[in-house]
């Protein structure tokens, strides 16, 4: 009897524990579909945080609408986003959506929502409020990387802008599924009509007008929204909060304002037949319902649009209009973002690789019997198999890392698998590194409340990691102590990282002194570790320590944080340009004799130098010399040396004539033995450069120039004569022949030229162009189109989710007319890229970006690098010359 009860107790125990397993795998999959982890994105001063700060009202999350010029706003919580009225980082907050009573318990979702929208069940929202501003672009990548979904907001006054165009191609890299707010209806010059069409002009999608505004009198002030997929039209009044919504449906709207409601049917009838081009479910109902696109039910239409949004790539972007200062149009927006963005188990697998070897995290733990044996001749990606992987507990990518100053270190994550736990040891595998989570967060901007877990799906934040950096992978190793590491190639394991933008802007950094600097340091790595897009750099020839930027405003913000909230003694100054001399004349074979005494000992050595122009200016990047050319001038005379230029930036050859004394022989009898032709050789060559770091006329390092020695071992060389003799003796030689060049033909000033390739829109072409060679003094070297659209319009097979670049006429898309103003695209329609590749001075690439951005209306961007050195025009060396003398 006892042996049986134990049997079925160990039964109904291990049948209790699949139970609550398979139940918690349930409830976890329940809490999944009911998440959306979203951004909202677009230009600057396109109404952002407005929009996000009604979300947060309307969900009960606050108790009063914070306003952006009182600096009142739950997300921009920063000093300086608060002085500046702009967003600087991005903030995540999290809110409920329909919001709960405050008893309420978690509803389960049905199993089909053909009847019950997904927005009439409280959802959970992880929200990130990105900035708009062109210079923190990378906050707004860091953040796409993580995102499900994105709510992109346009001004409808403006249209689409520039930082709108780059905000949505980096979200089209990451294939994010997105939705359109036209924004700010209400002010003057507001055109909804024009803004559509811009859309499919230059974002290169179908819009799919699901609202259109509702303006009072039809051309009266903005109130309401027409909803043509449900076919009602929606007006806000009485309470100001805009709490209040009155629906009409489209009968009751033809008693009243007949001319609205026909124009809600048209754009019914519109959006059926963009979508029945999309989905082939919607041509099914078309058909069902007797080709009447009226009679199609709303929760159908709201299905299509939820498939044609998370087709790869997205081809049509359903478009919804408001004015979120007014409180018009964030409810039924937060409504689109339930029923239409996706959750995290519908988004395509994350890509993993292991020594590059890629797959998906599914893939990979899926726990094969067998691991894989490692073949380094693999070159392609191939699925992993990897039986260890079955321990992997969690995995998560840190994207963003934040010095509080009263939490310390907060590095945010993303979990795509299982669960981060208080406490957990988590290894880093771009650092190989382990290190334990000691709290864990869930914030509300500058809020935080500390929670036991991260679920997968979630977004969190970690305290007290010491060496987690943005884009750096994170796991839970079953088993791993702080000082052990996965096995069986795990340690490697890689999520997709987070692409850093190079920078195009610099300025330079000096601690007040010697003292200072060791602060200074600390402070610039906590600010490179917040934000990867800063870079620092050391200038070998100044000194000078550079931080580059994305630009003006991105390194004032750096640098306002440096000063004021780290409080380091540095000062903050412009760049020092390096330039070079180069001689101008050529000088007469000089024999310099060398007779003094060096530490000591006595020293003589002869030597005979000259100095030319270099026969032609070289590129600052050249190939390699052959070492097949050089042998073969070698061995035809095999008693001179020629050495090409020693770096990047100085092409200043070097021939050394060594009559009677071949380099090819280890020794020659006349030479002691404490000289081999190698040794006087490399040291006649050190002299050389040391004399050539330091130019007569402005103290600059010379470049193209051409030195020629002769040393004549049989009348150069004494019994007194060492390397360091031939060394002195080379290096003073070479300056005696400069400033008699010097004399003779003053040198003239060489400045780095840089390599710029900048991208404009063709009607901003002319003006950027007469800019870089008339007032910069750049010389244009091509200009070439950037992208190659299809000339197709009804096919979509050139489509791709990194070009996104396919036509679509205007004429095509549906939007309803504005009242106030003409539906002129011409200029909306030229908007082709062009690239411009242009030589241009450094020092007038000095701030350049913004410049470029008033020209081309904030459209314009570029990149440079260092070309190589030119000479300067005399006026140009002139007027340089002056302004050191003013500075010195």
């Amino acid at each position: 009897m006892r042996f049986e009860w134990v049997w079925r107790s160990r039964r109904a125990l291990r049948y209790n524990v699949t139970a609550r397993r398979l139940l918690a795998t349930q409830v976890a999959t329940q809490q999944l579909s009911k998440t959306r982890n979203i951004g909202i994105i677009a230009h600057i001063d396109a109404g952002k945080t407005t929009t996000t700060e009604r979300m947060l009202y309307y969900s009960g999350y606050t108790r009063r609408i914070g306003d952006v010029d009182e600096g009142s706003t739950v997300t921009d919580f920063l000093p300086a986003e608060r002085a500046r009225g702009i967003t600087i980082q991005s903030a995540a907050i999290t809110f409920d959506w329909p919001p709960k009573a405050p008893n309420q318990k978690d509803q389960d979702l049905p199993t089909s929502f053909d009847v019950v929208p997904r927005s009439s069940i409280s959802h959970n929202v992880n929200l990130i409020d990105t900035p708009g501003h062109a210079d923190f672009t990378f906050e707004v990548l860091r953040s796409l990387r993580v995102l499900d979904g994105a709510v992109c907001i346009l001004d409808g006054v403006a249209g689409v802008e520039a930082q709108t165009e780059k905000v949505w191609t980096q979200a089209g890299t990451y294939q994010i599924p997105r939705i359109i707010f036209v924004n700010k209806l209400d002010r003057v010059g507001a055109a909804f009509s024009r803004t559509v069409k811009e859309i499919g002009v230059r974002l290169h999608v179908w819009p799919a007008v699901c609202q259109i505004p509702w303006f009072k009198g039809g051309d009266g002030d903005f109130f309401g929204v027409g909803d043509a997929v449900n076919l009602r039209g929606m007006l806000w009044q009485g309470a100001s909060d805009g709490r209040e919504i009155n629906a009409f449906s489209v009968r009751d709207l033809e008693k009243t304002d007949a001319s609205f409601a026909e124009e809600i049917k048209k754009a019914r009838v519109a959006l059926v037949e963009l979508l029945s081009e999309h989905d082939d479910t919607m041509v099914e109902l078309f058909f069902e319902h007797d080709e009447d696109h009226l009679a199609i039910p709303g929760f159908h239409i709201v299905q299509a649009l939820r498939r044609v949004v998370n087709q790869t790539p997205q081809t049509v972007i359903p478009v919804f209009a408001g004015a979120s200062f007014r409180n018009i149009g964030v409810q039924p927006l937060l409504d689109a973002v339930v029923d239409l963005l996706p959750n995290p188990l519908e988004r395509p697998d994350s890509v993993v690789s292991i020594e590059n070897r890629s797959s998906t995290l599914s893939e990979l733990l899926a726990c094969p019997s067998a691991p894989v044996a490692k073949s380094k001749s693999q070159k392609s990606p191939s699925s992993l198999a990897v039986a260890e992987a079955k321990n992997i507990q969690a995995c998560a990518l840190a994207f963003k890392v934040v010095n509080d100053t009263k939490r310390g270190i907060l590095v945010y994550v993303r979990v795509y698998h299982g669960s981060i736990d208080r406490g957990t040891i988590l290894y880093n595998t771009n650092l190989q590194v382990a290190e334990r989570a000691p709290r864990l967060l869930k914030m509300y901007a500058n809020d935080a409340v500390e929670v036991d877990s991260i679920q997968t799906g979630q977004i969190g934040v970690i305290t007290g990691l010491k060496h987690a950096r943005t884009g750096d992978t994170l796991i839970v190793y079953k088993g791993l102590s702080v000082k052990s590491q996965p096995s069986s190639g795990l340690n490697s394991l890689q999520l997709r990282p987070i692409h850093v933008p190079p920078p195009v802007f610099f300025t330079s950094i000096e601690p007040h002194s010697l003292s200072e600097q060791k602060n200074v340091l600390d402070a610039l790595a906590i600010l490179l570790r917040e934000d990867p897009s800063l870079h620092l750099s050391v200038d070998e020839e100044s000194g000078q320590t550079h931080l580059a930027g994305m630009g003006d405003l991105h390194l004032e913000i750096a640098r306002d944080r440096l000063l004021n909230d780290f409080k380091a003694k540095a000062r903050i100054g412009k760049i020092e340009i390096g330039y070079r001399e180069t001689v101008t004349t050529t000088t007469s074979p000089q024999v310099y004799n060398l007779d003094r005494t060096i530490a000591g000992k006595p020293a003589k050595a002869s030597i005979i130098a000259s100095v030319a122009p270099a026969d032609e200016i070289q590129p600052l990047v050249t190939e390699p010399v052959k070492e097949k050319e050089d042998g073969e001038k070698d061995d035809e005379d095999p008693y001179t040396t020629y050495f090409p230029p020693t770096t990047d930036t100085d092409s200043n050859p070097l021939t050394i004539h060594h009559p009677s004394l071949s380099r090819f022989l280890e020794s020659h009898p006349s030479l002691p033995p404490t000289l081999p032709p190698l040794t006087i050789l490399t040291s006649l060559r050190t002299g050389v450069l040391a004399a050539l770091s330091r130019g007569p006329l402005a103290s600059y390092p010379l470049s193209q120039t051409h030195i020629t020695l002769t040393f004549d071992a049989s009348s150069h060389l004494y019994p007194e004569t060492t390397a360091a003799a031939l060394s002195m003796a080379a290096r003073r030689a070479v300056l005696q022949c400069i400033r008699e060049a010097n004399e003779q033909s003053a040198n003239a000033l060489m400045e780095p030229v840089m390599a710029v390739r900048v991208f404009v829109n063709e009607g901003s072409l002319g003006s950027v162009v007469q800019d870089l060679v008339s007032v910069r003094g750049g010389q244009v070297l091509s200009l070439d189109s950037s992208e190659s659209p299809s000339t197709s319009t009804s096919s979509s097979s050139s489509f791709t989710p990194d070009s996104q670049q396919f036509l679509i006429n205007p004429a095509k898309i549906y939007a309803p007319p504005d009242p106030f103003t003409s539906s002129d695209l011409t200029h909306s329609t030229t908007n082709t890229t062009r690239e411009i590749v242009a030589r241009v001075p450094l020092k007038e690439m000095v701030g350049y970006l913004n410049h470029l951005r008033a020209l081309t209306g904030g459209r314009g961007t570029f990149v440079m690098s260092v070309d190589g050195f030119e000479k300067m025009g005399k006026q140009r060396q002139k007027d340089v010359l002056e302004a050191m003398r003013e500075f010195g």
